[in-house]
């Protein structure tokens, strides 16, 4: 019998942090540019673009700097024709040294730090405050990117492919925002309403990123959420075998809309990256044969949760109908009369097949394709398993959980007509990194399998359509002999 084990609140942290991007706010600021070495011209630009008031001393300007104040389309720039003084720093917000003295420029950060200034000394990052990186701009929608000097040609590529990515469009749909933010959080006191709100906004501005919102829209989007359902409700999503590329835009969607997820042991981490960083994750794990929560303690943490409020995904590993117990959790949300919906995932047998390039129903070999549980309630071969329908050679079979059960299955099932020679093969952890499979047949694969001593989620499957893919790794093992 396996031990019980509590659901317990997990939440992970942010991955460490090579530096914390932050965004500056310079309108209407002062800031101030010293020197005329490489970069100066840009950083004006930077700064005047973000709506700075920039001074520029340099008794040596390039032309290019000399051009500069013809070209700003925002902010202010002036051209000092003379070098620096501390005077100069004074009330400045945002301060650049851009000289080739190290002397000179060491001298010039002390003097704005001392007079309250953030510093970035061009071409000197241990001079630095802060440091620029790529940017996408959308403004008020803006991308910045940093590789902290490590690989700049990568961070332009990373640049460019969002460049790519984001609709030009996106800026007027970001300034919509900005522009509607304050009737939203006047008409919506909840904070479950406002994200309503955004949301559907979001999705709209996705949809059609091309065109300028408008005040009918913002007429629609205030009606749907004032017309969307109340109170707390209850999703299961399906995470899929492992691969959060695999993950549908429903169950995207559904993640990031959770205040809590209950997810189990065999969700990827991967997964868990999607949802918002407010959200709260609880591990309500159940491990094959080892420590696992109590099904009723799930039912009624999911429904105490609803019942406050909350938005509250449980978060499946594979499709949480083929067997995950979605009947007994869907049964107490409406004996609870908590709403609940399905989002279904990628199954473990399509993400296995697929990665091993499988067709499960194959025309000339397999009529029908059919799911068996590989242990019941006592975590023991079950009883009422159909052996005929399992002997039958134009059936494919994909037994889940089969490890414990594996060689009482396949002996049974030959024993009961399915022929020796029939392709079966496990495959472990379905669609990650490391994933594996072991092939045989009916007759020799407990023994492949209890020798390879692979660990991990396992899935079984038998039957002829597994043919060509035998007959594909067996070619494949013959060559990187020939070639040895």
């Amino acid at each position: 019998m396996r031990s019980p084990r509590e659901p317990r609140e997990t939440k992970a942290g942010l991955e460490p942090l090579a530096v914390l991007p932050v965004f500056v706010p310079l309108h209407g600021k002062r800031a101030v540019l010293a020197g005329s070495g490489g970069g100066a011209p840009w950083k004006v630009k930077l700064l005047a673009a973000a709506g700075a008031e920039v001074d520029v001393y340099a008794p040596e300007a390039s032309e290019e700097l000399r051009a500069v104040p013809a070209e700003i389309v925002s902010g202010r720039v002036t051209l000092h024709d003379r070098a620096w003084t501390p005077d100069d720093l004074a009330g400045a917000a945002f301060a650049i040294g851009a000289m080739e003295d190290e002397a000179d420029c060491v001298a010039f950060v002390a003097a704005a730090r001392a007079a309250g200034a953030i510093v970035n000394a061009v071409d000197r990052p241990h001079l630095c405050d802060v440091k620029f990186g790529a940017i996408v701009n959308r403004s008020p929608l803006v991308v910045g990117i940093s590789t902290e000097g490590a690989a700049p040609v990568f961070g332009q590529t990373v640049r460019a492919r969002i460049e790519a990515m984001l609709p030009r469009g996106f800026s007027h749909w970001v300034a919509a925002a900005r522009d509607w933010r304050e009737q939203v959080t006047t008409r919506f006191h909840g904070f479950a309403d406002r994200r309503f709100f955004w949301e559907r906004f979001t999705e709209r501005a996705f949809a059609e990123p091309d065109r300028s919102p408008d005040a009918a829209d913002l007429a629609e989007l205030l009606g749907d959420t004032e017309a969307a359902p109340k109170g707390g409700a209850v999703t299961l999503v399906g995470a899929g075998p492992g691969d959060a590329e695999l993950l549908t835009l429903k169950a995207l969607r559904s993640l990031r809309n959770a205040d809590v997820i209950l997810y189990d042991d065999l969700v990827a981490p991967a997964i868990l990256d999607y949802a918002r960083r407010e959200a709260r994750t609880m591990l309500v794990g159940k491990t094959g044969h080892g420590p696992s929560c109590r099904q009723d303690d799930i039912n009624a943490l999911m429904v105490q949760l609803a019942r406050s409020g909350k938005q509250v995904v449980r978060l499946k590993s594979g499709d949480p109908l083929v067997f995950g117990r979605a009947g007994e959790e869907i049964e107490a949300c409406r004996a609870a009369g908590i709403p609940v919906t399905v989002v279904p995932g990628v199954s473990a047998a399509q993400g296995a097949a697929a990665s091993l390039g499988v067709s499960l129903t194959h025309r000339d070999a397999a009529r029908r394709l059919q799911f068996v549980t590989g242990h019941d309630r006592r975590g023991q071969l079950p009883e009422d398993i159909n052996w005929g329908a399992l002997a039958d050679p134009s059936v494919t079979t994909i037994v889940y959980m089969p490890k414990r059960t594996l060689r009482a299955l396949l002996e049974r099932a030959v024993a009961e007509g399915l022929a020796s020679t029939t392709p079966a093969l496990v495959v472990f952890n379905a669609t990650r990194p490391n994933q594996a499979s072991v092939r045989g047949t009916a007759d020799d694969l407990a023994d492949q399998i209890e020798a390879a001593g692979l660990e991990g989620p396992a899935i079984l499957m038998v039957g002829e359509a597994l043919s060509e893919a035998r007959a594909a790794a067996l070619a494949a093992e013959a060559v990187e002999k020939v070639a040895v």
